[in-house]
């Protein structure tokens, strides 16, 4: 079951990060605005906004594996829809599907996991997946990159996938071919899903999708809010970067979104993962609000020196920002969690919602004022969301600090 668990965070990840490298596709492709562009990720995050509650209470009411298997059904239907009709209005459909699909799985697979891994190795498994999650986002980008340098030369000599692929897919659309993947992968999980036993999960007070009047309660605070445009505003950072760095570095560098590109959305996804495990280590040594006040000034720099520096300092700048902004979404999280002393499921679904919304505008923003003014000054809306989340580290008042280890009163301890 742990490993079941982790294979979806795989799946979830494979289908949500693609994002990133095909949007200079989709513009090319459909010959749309940079706003029309950002309108599919609007579908799919939006659709991630909306269902973070009401998942809590489908959990709830039907239990995970009939959930699960609804929600990669809705991510087969998505990606089905869009493989045989890859058109922009289709895929407006299919991303709010895929996008509705993919947040009840995030709310039914945590405490599946606690149980089925154990509550005294929670911790550890939390961090495997999150691991696996990152790695997903760093493979999904070259899976399409392989697809779409290979799938318009296939010939009878290539493997069976491409060959296969090519009769599929349109040959003035090869990066539409991922989709087969997506739907492909959703089905073999509902496989997996139909045929596995679950272990009965007891929700905690911290995973409940609560009462309405919990809701109410919470929504009276100005703190509450306060996270909610934090939150907002950490996953506008992560997705108006990661969205639009391809076609940034196409439109002003010449890089090909082919190659260059999906390996900067790799490698940002990648360097994302690795700082996670960077972030864990100092969270020992420094409180988390200093750290997150340092990752915000250096994920600022990255932006500044992404957007007016030279090719390959761009190049470069852009992946650099995945490292800085690793650490933000753990601590943001913790620190909300560590504010408020009661109805933390509920707080979780709140701070969901404002992650899609977040998701959903800030790339739509950017895309905005880059058909109006140009891409580069859409991308300096990107210093008011990484700003919004640098603040916290001045104004947040967690009522438990994390805990870390003083060096200097460790090392004046007698030894025995």
């Amino acid at each position: 079951m742990v490993v079941l668990v982790m294979i979806t965070f795989f799946v979830i990840s494979l289908l949500t990060n693609i994002l990133g490298p095909i949007v200079p596709d989709i513009i090319n492709s459909f010959q749309v605005s940079l706003t029309a562009a950002a309108l599919l990720g609007f579908a799919f995050f939006i659709a991630y906004g909306v269902m973070s509650i009401p998942a809590g209470f489908l959990v709830e009411l039907w239990r995970e594996k009939p959930v699960m298997i609804l929600a990669f059904f809705a991510g087969t239907l998505g990606s089905l829809s869009f493989a045989l009709s890859p058109q922009y209005r289709v895929a407006m459909v299919s991303y709010f599907v895929i996008g509705a699909g993919m947040a009840v799985l995030q709310v039914a697979i945590n405490p599946l996991l606690r149980v089925s891994g154990g509550e005294e190795h929670y911790a550890f498994y939390s961090s495997l997946a999150q691991f696996i999650f990152g790695s997903a986002s760093f493979i999904s980008p070259l899976i399409y990159s392989y697809l779409v340098l290979n799938l318009g030369h296939a010939s009878t000599d290539a493997n069976l996938l491409l060959r296969v692929l090519q009769r599929l897919t349109p040959a003035n659309l090869p990066w539409a071919s991922i989709y087969w993947i997506f739907a492909a992968a959703t089905l073999v999980m509902i496989a997996l899903l139909a045929l596995s036993k679950f272990p009965r999960v007891e929700h905690t007070a911290e995973e409940s999708a609560g009462s309405l009047e919990m809701y109410r309660s919470l929504l009276r605070k100005p703190v509450v809010w306060m996270y909610f445009v934090s939150m907002l505003a950490y996953v506008g950072c992560e997705q108006g970067t990661s969205q639009w760095m391809s076609k940034f570095l196409a439109q002003y560098h010449g890089f090909d979104p082919h190659t260059d590109g999906a390996a900067a959305v790799s490698w940002f996804w990648g360097l994302m993962t690795a700082g996670c495990a960077l972030g864990m280590l100092l969270l020992k040594f420094v409180d988390s609000r200093k750290l997150l006040v340092a990752t915000s000034i250096g994920a600022l720099a990255c932006l500044s020196a992404a957007v007016f520096g030279a090719a390959q300092v761009s190049l470069l700048s852009f992946k650099l920002i995945g490292l800085f902004a690793s650490v933000m979404w753990p601590i943001v999280i913790s620190l909300a969690l560590n504010s408020v002393a009661e109805h933390h499921g509920s707080f979780a679904g709140i701070l969901g919602t404002g992650m899609g919304i977040g998701g959903a505008l800030v790339p739509v923003i950017i895309g905005r004022i880059g058909d109006r003014v140009g891409l580069r000054n859409g991308m300096l809306f990107l210093y008011v969301t990484f700003c919004v989340v640098l603040s916290v580290g001045f104004w947040a008042k967690p009522l438990v600090n994390n805990a870390t280890v003083d060096l200097k009163r460790a090392a004046a301890q007698p030894t025995s």
